[in-house]
């Protein structure tokens, strides 16, 4: 099965999708999203860019671990160092030397994530630097500006992320003003070479959820969003609202599922529609000494690898595993070398793009939930050592 990009898309927009085949017994989904930077094969996982790097890692490293797209952080970027300095850089690309897709986020989450230091109104957000206390007003309009200075061949619209938990009347009044900001923000985009991505909220409620995407399909956008997830809310929760929105997306654009997840949950996601993902789980756990492997989480300053030969995960093809053991692993990072940091962050980056080429596989395969049974089955959820 395929749908695949017109030449009017390809020529004036140069972002599109192809939707390549399907799975057997899931709603998972194979494909191929173009643009100005080349392509992603999806499903796929982004590499966390935060603040234009992956934490410890060059673009080169990132690259050789396989991604093949990067998000960045549009709210740290427009406090530090600013968006007007990034895209007179030759934007994010030139900026941060990496030649493939980039996605930015609208910095509704950041916005969100720091609720003591903002108020919000109708036309937009006011929020103090939790950088230097310094206040500032971001509208839709401005948030879209930030984001076409930056350049990135992703841009999302503004949105106000709804809390967890909260009234049905609080969920309704966000998801409203998510919908008259996603208007805002598409009219107000002037750049033909970036996509945009409208943002579905509704809290935890699967009729707003629904109320959302049909609405936000009736605006337009070149790919569609599941925001306001993983902020506290129970798995089967976060699966309800994916499954209450998913039918309602458009099948030939994207879907993205933001701010997830655990390797489950990256399965859990595209077995039920979803087509990208991010998190800073494979990062934040590498600095924090937590590797993932194909038998389990494993902690490398546990004793127990003191004086083990063996790599992290002897089935792992990544350059931290080819090369160095866990008794070395654990020296570096109980003597709190930086080379630790690095290393783990290779390995954790890996283990994720390298999950989601299996995934694709078995989605080519038609065997997804084969390989669904298959991960729980090696006990992949346990923590070991």
């Amino acid at each position: 099965m395929g749908m695949p990009c017109s030449f009017s898309e390809r020529d004036f927009v140069e972002f599109c999708f192809d939707l390549i085949s399907r799975d057997a017994g899931t709603r998972a989904r194979l494909g191929r999203i173009s643009t100005p930077h080349g392509e992603i094969r999806t499903p796929a996982f982004m590499a966390v860019g935060t603040q234009a790097a992956v934490k410890t890692l060059s673009p080169e490293e990132v690259r050789e671990a396989g991604a093949e797209i990067i998000l960045a952080n549009t709210y740290h970027l427009y406090l530090r160092p600013g968006h007007e300095l990034i895209r007179d850089m030759g934007g994010l690309h030139g900026f941060m030397h990496w030649d493939g897709p980039i996605l930015t986020d609208s910095g509704g989450f950041q916005v969100f994530s720091h609720s003591a230091l903002r108020k919000i109104r109708d036309d937009g957000v006011t929020f103090q630097s939790h950088i230097d206390g310094s206040s500032h007003h971001i509208t839709p309009e401005l948030a879209v500006e930030i984001q076409e200075a930056l350049g990135a061949d992703i841009i999302m619209a503004f949105d106000e992320c709804t809390p967890y938990p909260v009234t049905r009347e609080y969920a309704r009044e966000s998801m409203e003003l998510t919908l008259k900001w996603a208007q805002r923000c598409k009219d107000s985009k002037k750049r033909p070479d970036q996509a945009l991505f409208g943002i579905i909220q509704g809290g935890m409620f699967p009729d707003f959820r629904k109320e959302c995407t049909e609405r936000l399909v009736e605006i337009g956008f070149d790919g569609y969003a599941m925001g306001g997830l993983s902020v506290g809310e129970t798995k089967p929760m976060m699966y309800e609202m994916v499954e209450a929105a998913e039918p309602l997306m458009p099948e030939d654009k994207p879907r993205y599922l933001m701010g997830v997840g655990k390797p489950e949950d990256l399965i859990e996601g595209v077995a039920r529609g979803i087509d990208l993902f991010d998190c800073v789980m494979p990062t934040r756990n590498a600095r924090n000494g937590f590797l993932f492997t194909r038998s389990g989480r494993l902690v490398i300053k546990n004793a127990v690898h003191h004086n083990e030969h063996g790599p992290v995960d002897p089935e792992c093809g990544c350059y931290t595993c080819r090369h160095y053991s866990r008794a070395y692993l654990r020296h570096l990072f109980m003597a709190g070398e930086i080379l630790a940091l690095r290393l783990n962050t290779i390995h954790n980056l890996y283990f994720y793009l390298d999950l989601m080429e299996r995934i694709r596989e078995a989605i080519r395969g038609k065997r997804l939930e084969t390989f669904r049974h298959e991960f729980y089955d090696s006990e992949h959820l346990k923590e070991s050592g």
